[in-house]
């Protein structure tokens, strides 16, 4: 199936659209990873969504409360069979069609102005997995390259006693973060500035979160449409995907407090992560993708590398 070819889409019942959804996405080769990762997931994201029903329905056939029979009209049949249609036709990631993203269960606004959030720093948050390294001296966090404020909702929501301040150079994604922040009502916990960087966030910071533009620019040139439909500066990270992530270790030391600590993520760019920094301590941390995709850095280690690596 090409773009411009109107997927079918039949059948009488919601397990049947799915189906038959999963199949014309399947068939028109599209791109997953915004938030499902197989043609059958996203299909019923889509049917459940255009029929106003939670994502997290039950399609088990014969289970409790299972909405996989329920029939489906010939209006919202074509609904569906419009939605997947744009879907395919356009590339735009299901999230942009829908204008919503869920992370660890929690429901955001998103649209084309920001990145589709996908952090897998937003299971460490749910999951309690860095709260070892996190005290009651933990008060000041930032959630810097924040895009659509995902990550610095769910640390206001993680731990209800700090303040976070969610940062990002582009004025359209914290337009965005606006949004979630207003609708988690979390205005007097959660801060939005803009900051190239951490140039207008000088800190001194506890807790710091990034998700910052790591893809290299060999595999940018290598990104199905879906990912070329986000924000170029939310993915770029230059020729080895490190440019920003240098600047952000070499102005973090006289950022941090004593004891703080940095969660960084850098997707699949561990060899050149390694390659740039070598002798910079750190923990890689365990995410559903597994423990290459996720760091920790300690103000200490940071520090230290600091002194001995970096001109003085």
């Amino acid at each position: 199936m090409n773009a411009s070819t109107s997927p079918a889409i039949a059948g009488n019942t919601i397990a049947e659209l799915i189906a038959s959804g999963a199949q014309a996405l399947t068939a028109a080769g599209v791109a997953f990873g915004h938030g499902t990762a197989t043609a059958e997931d996203e299909a019923a994201w889509l049917v459940l969504w255009k029929l106003a029903l939670p994502v997290d329905s039950e399609l088990t056939p014969g289970a409790p409360e299972s909405v996989s029979n329920q029939a489906v009209t010939q209006e919202q049949k074509a609904q569906i069979a419009t939605l997947f249609e744009e879907r395919i036709r356009t590339r735009k990631p299901a999230a942009y069609l829908t204008n919503e993203a869920w992370l660890v269960g929690v429901p955001f606004y998103i649209d084309e102005r920001s990145i589709v959030p996908r952090s897998f720093i937003a299971e460490l948050l749910a999951d309690g997995s860095i709260d070892d390294w996190l005290s009651d001296k933990t008060t000041q966090v930032l959630d810097l390259c924040t895009g659509n404020g995902s990550l610095a909702c769910l640390a206001a929501m993680a731990y209800p006693d700090v303040q976070v301040t969610g940062a990002d150079i582009s004025t359209d994604a914290l337009a965005v973060a606006r949004i979630n922040v207003d609708k988690h009502g979390l205005q007097e916990r959660v801060t939005l500035l803009e900051s190239n960087g951490l140039s207008a966030v000088p800190g001194p910071w506890d807790l710091v979160l990034c998700n910052p533009p790591y893809v290299n620019s060999d595999s940018m040139g290598k990104l199905p449409a879906e990912y070329l439909a986000e924000p170029e500066l939310a993915l770029a990270g230059g020729t080895d995907g490190m440019d920003f992530i240098r600047q952000l270790l070499q102005d973090l030391p006289a950022r941090l407090n004593k004891d703080a600590v940095v969660i960084l993520e850098i997707g699949n760019e561990k060899p050149y992560f390694e390659a740039a920094f070598p002798d910079l301590p750190i923990f890689w941390l365990d995410t559903s993708s597994g423990d290459e995709q996720v760091l920790l850095i300690t103000e200490e280690a940071l520090r230290h590398w600091s002194n001995n690596t970096l001109p003085q």
